[in-house]
């Protein structure tokens, strides 16, 4: 008789305060997408990091003919410097291994890069420089690595692929958290529209609530079917919301993002299926919440 009661309750309770309850539930819905937004672009700034780090390179071109600075003095680079400069960066912790590029292979690899532009046929090897390229085997930890190659003779430049991608990296942080900047806003809105839905019922109500008090019902068991009403509206927002994140990441995502951008992995339906739980459990435990706090405040009788 009591779980029949708490059911009718609830039935009475969502449909006496339907257009309030749609609304919670787009709410919610918007809050649980953007939350999982936020968490689908941190998965992806991981998995763009993960795919770089294993590529990222530091690159040490030596000295030719045409070179200038102060490493690059005495002109091309010699057999001796270029001997130092491998020893010194096989030698060094951080180093993971170490291939070397002459001339004729960066021009093999140049003509490759451009060889649709008009200064691909300008270009000749000798204009371009020998190089070192050292895989790391820690991508975070490459400042040694530079420092202790940059001033030696025959060194005209040392790159680290690290400081292209970069602004890639700081980009997707920026996303992030202006995504969860999103995502705390809508909660808010959330909370505020949970808990006028829920005083609303509890006023529509307040006749039976007070016999309920008169016969000796628990404070529980009287808003037992308001928080559940909550969490159902939470759960079919979260749902919503969780459905709205599989079709960006299938329809955006798969089918025009990666398709066109394939310099990296990116995130797909199993990075959304991971998040699912914890986005279901967030959208109906703020609604548990925040209908709770609500209750305990304004359900007098």
């Amino acid at each position: 008789m009591r779980f029949q009661y708490v059911l009718s309750e609830i039935a009475t309770g969502l449909r006496r305060n339907l257009t309030m309850t749609i609304a919670l539930v787009i709410v919610v819905a918007i809050s649980i997408a953007m939350l999982g937004a936020g968490l689908l672009v941190r998965s992806q700034a991981d998995t763009t990091k993960g795919y770089w780090y294993d590529r990222i390179e530091i690159s040490v071109f030596m000295c030719n003919a045409y070179s200038t600075g102060a490493g690059c003095a005495d002109g091309a680079v010699t057999d001796a410097q270029r001997d130092t400069i491998r020893q010194t960066l096989e030698s060094h912790p951080e180093v993971d291994e170490v291939f070397y590029e002459n001339q004729e292979q960066a021009f093999e690899r140049f003509g490759e890069q451009f060889d649709d532009s008009d200064i691909g046929g300008i270009i000749t090897p000798d204009q371009l420089p020998e190089s070192f390229r050292v895989a790391l085997q820690d991508p975070e930890e490459y400042d040694g690595v530079v420092s202790a190659v940059s001033g030696l003779p025959g060194v005209q430049e040392v790159t680290d692929q690290r400081q292209l991608l970069e602004p890639l990296f700081q980009t997707l942080d920026g996303m992030q958290i202006t995504a969860f900047i999103i995502t705390g806003i809508q909660i808010i809105a959330a909370v505020l529209l949970i808990g006028n839905t829920i005083r609303l019922a509890a006023f529509n109500r307040r006749r039976e609530t007070g016999i309920m008090r008169l016969v000796g019902a628990s404070n529980f068991y009287i808003q037992l079917p308001f928080i559940l009403e909550a969490a159902i509206a939470g759960l079919l927002g979260s749902l919503l919301g969780v459905v709205a994140l599989f079709g960006g990441v299938e329809f955006v995502v798969g089918r025009f993002i990666a398709p066109n951008l394939q310099f990296t992995s990116w995130v797909d339906s199993a990075d959304v299926w991971a998040a699912t739980p914890w986005l279901l459990t967030a959208g109906v435990v703020i609604s548990v919440l925040a209908s709770f706090i609500t209750l305990r405040r304004y359900l007098r009788v």
